[in-house]
């Protein structure tokens, strides 16, 4: 691959900063310069759409969406009334009941957030609200509440509660089973631990997709330990919440509409640009009471919108419109293009691993129902974390792939992710040679040369 093939020219940050002008004058230079900047922070960019990216979870561009983000911005509407904002709050609406009748969710509501992080916030501010209503007005105390999710869950949930007050400790990692997954036999023991020690267990954050593995917590089986334990159960399906859109894969999340709230990001493998990510409750009543500090705002809410101004059921004041990208694209594509890209993808992983468990010095390291692949280069008495993270950073400085490094365990591996609409099969079979090729280089002690 050359020149506009690469997904970077990579270049230190060091010699980045001498090279680029960062200067912010005093006197404007002028739209006449707008030009040259732009074309300066688009050659030192990462190439997002080009097939070899395959790092984090999202890539490639859906032009509907970008559309939609264009336009956007063009109108450039704040959502938090119908007054400002009228049909875009209608099309969010109308998103979010969409969403929410995929979940499982019929009378459900939702909104917008800027990402499964704020999502996953939101979730744990929901189940804090049914603990102690009245913290709300009196301020939370709220060392004693304890919060279990997987041992392979997302940092976000900690985020979480350092903001509640919570607290890193009292976020209980459950352990997972050999493919990645809660172990609910020890979710039961962690929950009755926290009953002995006089705390207060309020809320089980399952994750569907995990970030390293793509692992599925059985969700079906949390809710009912959850039910039955009286404790709110929030579904982080930021990765994966889009194999609901596929009757082959949806059963990965069986059991989701037993739980009481779910985050889903449409601008992981469904493309979108960054963000669009939608937080949806069971109980919409409660979403509204935990948002109530906008009631407040008298110069915001007027007329007789109260029941659609979307300012009301929002973290946010100011808020960007992020629905109409993902309506565009929806209209673009239906139902069943959703499902036929999902599908791809996971084709396009089982490849990948074929072509892994092929060779003779790849291996796979993790067992694999998503699209995230996790792998290793192997030889006879190498050590494989130095040599997996050299290759990794020597992948990267040739610009034709990006993918990411990671750890199962005590293992350093690589994960390439399949999330990208432009990789192929040709893509993958460039990418296992590549792999392979700089394993071998480093193994045998050849000089890296770029």
């Amino acid at each position: 691959m050359e020149g506009s093939d690469k997904v970077t020219d990579f270049i230190p940050q060091s010699s980045l900063r001498k090279i680029t002008d960062l200067t912010l004058p005093l006197e404007g230079l002028g739209l006449e310069n707008t030009l040259k900047d732009i074309d300066q922070f688009l050659k030192y960019s990462v190439k997002t759409n080009q097939p070899g990216f395959m790092n984090p979870l999202w890539g490639g561009m859906n032009i509907s969406a970008f559309a939609g983000e264009i336009i956007a911005t063009l109108a450039n509407n704040s959502m938090y009334t119908y007054e400002l904002s009228p049909v875009a709050t209608l099309i969010e609406q109308a998103l979010i009941r969409r969403m929410c009748e995929m979940v499982g969710f019929p009378d459900g509501n939702g909104t917008l957030t800027t990402g499964g992080s704020n999502g996953n916030m939101i979730g744990m501010m929901c189940a804090r609200y049914k603990v102690d209503p009245l913290g709300q007005q009196r301020g939370f105390d709220s060392k004693n509440l304890v919060c279990y999710v997987s041992s392979e869950s997302h940092y976000s949930v900690l985020m979480s509660a350092n903001v509640l007050g919570i607290g890193f400790d009292n976020v209980v990692k459950v352990p997972c089973d050999t493919d990645g997954r809660m172990r609910v036999d020890k979710l039961v023991e962690e929950i009755e631990r926290t009953r002995i020690n006089d705390q207060i267990p309020f809320c089980v954050v399952a994750t569907s997709g995990t970030t390293v593995r793509g692992a599925f917590d059985p969700v079906k089986e949390i809710a009912d330990i959850c039910s039955h334990e009286d404790l709110w159960l929030h579904v982080d399906a930021a990765w994966g919440g889009s194999c609901m859109f596929s009757a082959k894969h949806r059963k990965l999340m069986d059991g989701v509409e037993l739980a009481d709230s779910v985050c889903w990001d449409s601008h992981k493998m469904m493309g979108l640009p960054l963000v669009c990510s939608a937080f949806l409750i069971k109980q919409p009543e409660l979403l509204r009471k935990i948002c109530s500090h906008g009631n407040v705002a008298h110069y915001l809410f007027l007329g007789d919108a109260e029941d659609i101004d979307l300012g009301r059921i929002s973290l946010q004041c100011g808020r960007r419109n992020d629905a109409l990208k993902l309506f565009l694209a929806w209209r673009e594509k239906g139902d069943a293009g959703w499902a036929r890209l999902v599908e791809n993808y996971i084709e396009l992983a089982d490849y990948l691993q074929s072509k892994v468990e092929a060779h003779t010095n790849l291996e796979m390291m993790s067992s694999r129902v998503w699209s995230n692949v996790c792998i290793r280069y192997t030889a006879d008495g190498i050590d494989h974390n130095g040599v997996n993270k050299t290759l990794r950073e020597r992948l990267v400085k040739t610009g034709n792939f990006m993918i990411s490094q990671s750890n199962i365990g005590e293992h350093i591996i690589l994960r390439p992710v399949i999330s990208n609409p432009s990789v192929s099969k040709e893509t993958i079979d460039d990418l296992v040679k590549e792999i392979a090729d700089i394993g071998d280089d480093i193994v045998r002690g050849i000089p890296f040369s770029n």
